[in-house]
């Protein structure tokens, strides 16, 4: 088969570096892809939302099956522009059409289905300029701390953690009013904080069966000790000793089953991932959010724990089979050390020569935020590489991603060096 693979960063490159180990692949090509996906595959100087150019590159290619990594192009419609298009319409989308998309493109959305489908999730409301006033209210009601998130996508962004009324007003204010995520804050959800540890749970779906993927945890804070800004994410860990067999049944029958059972039931198709942001509360799963996408960097160690054909996975999800095909799970532990630019997650440094990266042996190396600049790699991104391995336990796990990440080097490089120690 020739796959074509949307995207261009940390996740794309550990889908790539799969896809390309499966027989059932021909040639790979990913669009736009990064400095390290070209070791896997073919990169394409064509946006992710550049519906006819990534139409244009799958005809001349002849590309049997289409994985889209981010959630922009979902939410756009990539899915349901293929099946509109008459060339393309037998072509498969890993990745739900756009109406499936919106529970992760609309807070508001997301919530009112797991409403509809009694899915355990923190109270909350939503509210627009016009209700402002209400929103204020509802501050007052709601017990503190105070969640805000914009309901649109904002890069990962738009979530606000409010400790006082006061802070929440301003900051609700400032969203509704000021368009402080644009286009995002238009309408906002107010939501009930959730006390307790949160993981990443990935499930593949075919619209009617199911696989759970490894489950993860990822590290959005800056600094160390969780501490700082949020960024996209500063690395990850999996399997998570919190989430034990018992756990994850009740996140199966609670949660996953009736997701899916609901988009059946709503008739929403969705074929690709879901991913469930969730908090354990005292062994009880709660909700946070859901994504339509694999999370990043979680995918990088997600996919290391893989054993299984990727590419036959997928073909399960096109083809409505996915009861049908192996998916075996090592028992081994995968810890990712993201390795960011200076001054992210604010203005940051960028153009920067990559050295060292031909030091590390014992763990893969993800690129994220880089380009080839004639033979130099150079940084682009604010996440810029993702230090992933694979090894018998936890302690192993992130003592080698973290030494292989001190390999590396480049002008204004960090990362953290606690990744994973809170679960040790």
């Amino acid at each position: 088969m020739n796959i074509l693979l949307l995207g261009s960063g940390g996740r794309e490159s550990a889908f790539a570096w799969k896809i390309a180990q499966s027989p059932k692949c021909q040639q790979l090509f990913i669009a736009p892809g990064n400095a390290g996906t070209g070791h896997y595959g073919t990169n394409l100087d064509i946006k992710v939302t550049d519906f006819e150019g990534i139409k244009k590159a799958t005809l001349e290619n002849q590309v049997d099956l289409v994985l889209v990594g981010p959630e922009e192009p979902l939410v756009k419609g990539i899915h349901d522009f293929f099946l509109a298009d008459e060339l393309l319409k037998n072509i498969p989308v890993i990745g739900p059409q756009s109406e499936g998309a919106q529970l992760e493109g609309s807070k508001d959305f997301s919530k009112q289905f797991m409403v509809r489908n009694n899915i355990p999730a923190a109270a909350s409301k939503t509210f627009t300029k016009d209700t402002l006033h209400e929103g204020c209210e509802y501050l007052t009601t709601i017990g503190l701390p105070i969640v805000l998130k914009a309901d649109g996508l904002a890069a990962g962004k738009g979530v606000l953690i409010c400790a006082s009324v006061e802070e929440a007003k301003q900051e609700l204010n400032e969203m509704l009013l000021e368009a402080k995520f644009g286009d995002a804050s238009s309408s906002v959800v107010i939501e009930q904080f959730l006390s307790g540890i949160e993981l990443s749970v990935f499930v593949m779906t075919d619209g009617t069966h199911y696989k759970v993927l490894p489950e993860a945890k990822d590290y959005k804070r800056i600094g160390e000790g969780d501490t700082g800004l949020n960024t996209g994410g500063m690395g990850s860990v999996s399997p998570v000793p919190f989430a034990d067999a018992a756990f994850m049944k009740k996140v199966e029958d609670r949660v996953i089953i009736p997701t899916v059972e609901g988009l059946k039931k709503e008739n929403i198709p969705y074929k690709g991932f879901i991913f469930i942001g969730l908090m354990n509360c005292a062994g009880e799963p709660w909700v946070i959010e859901y994504n339509c996408r694999m999370g990043d960097p979680e995918t990088e160690s997600v996919m290391l724990r893989i054993e299984s054909d990727f590419v036959d996975l997928l073909l399960g999800v096109a083809e409505g089979n996915l009861d049908q095909k192996e998916l075996v799970i090592s028992k081994k532990v995968a810890a990712t050390v993201v390795m960011v630019a200076g001054g992210y997650p604010g203005e940051y440094l960028k153009h920067k020569t990559i050295a060292g990266i031909e030091n590390v042996h014992d763990s893969t190396v993800f690129h994220a935020g880089t380009y080839l600049d004639g033979e130099e790699i150079k940084t682009s991104g604010g996440r810029v590489l993702a230090v992933s391995t694979l090894q018998d336990n936890l302690f192993n796990a992130l003592q080698q991603a973290t030494a292989d990440a001190a390999r590396i080097y480049y002008d204004g490089m960090y990362f953290r060096k606690d990744i994973g120690f809170d679960l040790l």
